[in-house]
């Protein structure tokens, strides 16, 4: 659970080539930028949103609830 795994190019961790697949981002790849990088999940596993690390825990927990309905 706590060892390193890759999240970017042919090696990616499986999780994450889900993640940005379902949510490729801005830029102009789906790679992961940097540490702390965010995608909210809902109840059903689908990812519905990624954030950059700059985003603070805070600023997303207004998007919570609009998941629970």
């Amino acid at each position: 659970m706590f060892s390193k795994i890759e999240v970017n190019g042919d090696g990616a961790a499986e999780l994450y080539q889900i993640l940005k697949a379902a949510q490729p981002g801005d830029g102009e790849t789906s790679d992961i930028t940097w540490n702390f990088e965010k995608f909210l999940v809902d109840p059903a596993g689908n990812a519905v949103k990624r954030w950059s690390p700059m985003v603070s825990p805070e600023e997303i927990a207004g998007e919570l609830p609009d998941l629970m309905t």
